[in-house]
């Protein structure tokens, strides 16, 4: 089994940042580019990878009165993930993106695996400053 989890402090209150992150018709926008979540019948989403061409079958659940977001392959159980997010003061957030494969077939590596959280987290950052200044304008 391989763990990976990566952490980002983001300018804005926890809420605001975990509305974003759970907001299903905008999670192509800060997931990996290579992956596209498509909902069905929640929990229950298909997942699109693009380097693969492959669609798995997945679950997606989002904990509003935690702020956290579970989601994991439904079939073969080889994957597993959560996304948290915590008030740290001063109007800021702390998020931290945390994954498990079970299947060491499915770990695409350290560095691809690191590359994707820290861009993941950036343009979930890149969202929340953009609906932040939206709201705000």
């Amino acid at each position: 089994m391989s763990e990976y989890e990566r952490s980002r402090t983001m300018p804005a209150q926890p809420e605001h940042v975990f509305d974003q992150a759970a907001n299903a018709d905008q999670l192509d926008a800060w997931l990996p580019d290579a992956l596209h979540v498509h909902v069905q019948d929640p929990p229950a989403v298909t997942v699109h990878e693009d380097l693969s061409g492959q669609d798995m079958p997945a679950l997606l659940r989002a904990q509003p009165d935690q702020m956290r977001l579970e989601w994991g392959t439904r079939e073969q159980g080889s994957y597993t993930g959560w996304l948290q997010v915590a008030g740290i003061g001063s109007g800021a957030s702390e998020v931290t993106v945390h994954l498990s494969f079970f299947d060491e077939g499915h770990d695409p590596g350290e560095g691809a695996v690191y590359d994707a959280l820290d861009g993941s987290l950036r343009r979930l950052e890149e969202q929340v400053r953009m609906r932040a200044d939206h709201t705000a304008g």
